[in-house]
């Protein structure tokens, strides 16, 4: 028994960080192989996107579902939503592996949840996937503007990013324009490309760096943005950095060439560790908006279509983390403690206070 409740096991990964359920799928005839992860059910059923990505183990892949639905629960919990927080991944290259008949699948997985999961669009999947799954379940969201839905939330998460980052500009520089700031913004998919768009419109100098340099030069183009090698990002004098690809580009080594007052993005578990690299990022006075928080706005989308509220609603809403991020950096700067650390306590709090009231039904 030791062996199998081991340091390492599953049940162990879990309980590091109170997970409710991790769910394992495999379709051999499809080529399906899936994780869930239910973290926290509190607030609501929990609520994430679907990830489809080549991880190189399964272990990779139990860790990165992990993290990311632990932080759907407070992302949820901070922008007031009645949702909890899951996540899912599907092992695989999601230009070469998925199909209708994957996608489907993997929605009947979904459906024998009972609602537990909702899940959505994220990184390798799109609202054309949202469809497929959809055929075989009615708890997921993100699903197109055509069946219904809200379509594409990542205009929604860049406008919340793009909130977030000027809140950090009031707080940092005294007033919250981005006019003449010079920007990183690592990652230019859907919603880096949207954050782009609003820096630009507000005359910010903005480079841009991908692994897909066809898309990097056709932003260039369309935005006028400067484009910089991946590994030489760090070593820009700039004002503000915007990771808005994978996580944990936040760490030791990034933290001694970094040259910027201010890191807000949209990538999720931007800090490789939040208990080391949050406190590093407060010493060095750079201000941290937590990703958790400023990226919320696909979250509040999806979370808007499924209550039946408009576009226009789902924007408004959003607007509102600006308020919620200017609130968690001045708690920041009155305890003493990591911008991220204050946002968990406020997350945390909501979370018990709704818990306590459950417990009195």
């Amino acid at each position: 028994m030791s062996d199998i409740l081991g340091e390492n096991s599953v049940f162990n990964k879990m309980a590091e960080n109170d997970h409710q359920k991790v769910v394992f799928c495999q379709d051999k005839a499809t080529g399906l192989k899936a994780i869930i992860a239910i973290h926290d059910t509190t607030l609501g059923p929990a609520l994430g996107g679907t990830r489809m990505w080549q991880y190189k183990s399964e272990a990779e892949a139990l860790h990165d579902v992990l993290r990311l639905s632990r932080g759907m629960t407070y992302k949820a919990a901070i922008t007031g939503l009645n949702l909890g927080g899951g996540k899912a991944v599907i092992i695989g290259d999601s230009k070469k592996d998925k199909s209708e008949a994957l996608m489907r699948k993997y929605g009947k997985f979904i459906e024998n949840l009972n609602g537990e999961y909702i899940t959505a669009e994220d990184v390798g999947t799109s609202p054309k996937d949202m469809e497929y799954i959809k055929m075989e379940t009615r708890h997921v969201a993100g699903i197109p503007e055509s069946l219904g839905g809200l379509g594409d939330p990542s205009p929604v998460t860049a406008f919340g990013v793009y909130m977030g980052m000027k809140a950090c500009a009031k707080h940092m520089y005294g007033n919250d324009s981005l006019a003449g700031k010079v920007v990183a913004v690592q990652g230019v998919g859907h919603v880096g490309e949207n954050l782009v768009k609003h820096l630009r419109e507000e005359n910010a100098k903005v480079y841009i760096s991908d692994i897909n340099e066809e898309r990097l030069a056709y932003i260039a183009k369309k935005y006028g943005a400067e484009v910089v090698a991946n590994n030489s990002i760090y070593d820009l004098n700039i004002d503000i950095y915007a990771p808005c690809a994978l996580g944990a580009t936040v760490n030791t080594e990034t933290l001694e060439k970094l040259k910027c007052t201010i890191i807000a993005g949209a990538a999720n578990n931007q800090l490789a560790d939040e208990n080391i690299h949050g406190r590093m990022v407060m010493d060095k006075g750079i201000l941290y908006a937590p990703d958790f928080l400023i990226n919320a706005g696909g979250l509040i989308n999806v979370y808007s279509e499924l209550n039946g509220y408009t576009a226009k609603r789902a924007m408004e809403k959003t607007e509102h983390i600006y308020e919620v991020t200017s609130e968690i950096l001045k708690k920041s700067k009155e305890e003493n403690i990591p911008t991220y650390e204050a946002a968990n306590r406020i997350a945390e709090k909501r979370m018990d206070d709704i818990r306590r009231i459950k417990a009195s039904y």
